[in-house]
């Protein structure tokens, strides 16, 4: 018996957005996602878990890197009124969600460029970075990425990472390498949150 196709109707449904709230650090949020960004359908765990235990100052300039639709840097956003946020995705699609979360939010200190890491960010200082790493990449990307913030940090600025927790270990060992400290913040069931400072 031959499969039934699926209707134009279900066709339609899937390419309209997905839409959800959710309280993030304290703030309200609505959010519009896409299949094919990263966790469309809700905020994951190890993000939450991130943005439970990171700490924020009011004036921060923050790189988010890796945005997708925007829930890290929109978060923090908020979170430093008087501060900005610069949030990077290498897929434009999540770039173009992500701009339009802020503007739906009514966030004004941040905005969404497409970038590959920070290769194509503007030359400036950050006090704050912060990323959920994704976990199907190859430790030689992880360095590239922790070598570009470590130097556009300025001195005593704060670098979070969340990550699986099996890469833990790994985290710690680069840390040390590249900015000389490692503090383990928070280890959930299956991410960890850590943070490196610029000495």
């Amino acid at each position: 018996m031959p499969r039934k196709s699926k209707t134009p109707l279900d066709l339609e449904r899937l390419r309209q957005d997905i839409v959800f709230e959710d309280d993030l650090m304290g703030h309200h949020f609505v959010f519009h996602t896409t299949w094919g960004l990263f966790s469309p359908k809700g905020i994951d765990e190890g993000t939450r878990l991130l943005l439970r235990h990171m700490v924020v100052h009011p004036d921060d300039r923050t790189i988010d890197l890796g945005c997708g639709y925007g829930p890290i840097g929109m978060a923090i956003a908020r979170s430093a009124p008087r501060g900005e946020v610069l949030m990077v995705d290498k897929d434009f699609v999540a770039v173009e969600y992500a701009n339009a979360n802020l503007a739906r939010n009514g966030i004004a200190n941040a905005k969404a460029i497409l970038s590959d890491g920070l290769r194509h960010v503007p030359a400036r200082r950050f006090t704050l970075a912060a990323t959920n790493l994704p976990a199907k990449t190859s430790k030689e990307h992880y360095y590239l990425f922790f070598h570009d913030i470590h130097e556009r940090l300025e001195s005593g600025g704060r670098f979070y990472v969340v990550v699986i927790s099996g890469l833990r270990r790994f985290i710690e060992r680069a840390f040390r390498e590249v900015f000389g400290n490692h503090t383990k913040v928070k280890q959930g069931a299956n991410y960890t949150v850590a943070l490196a400072e610029k000495q």
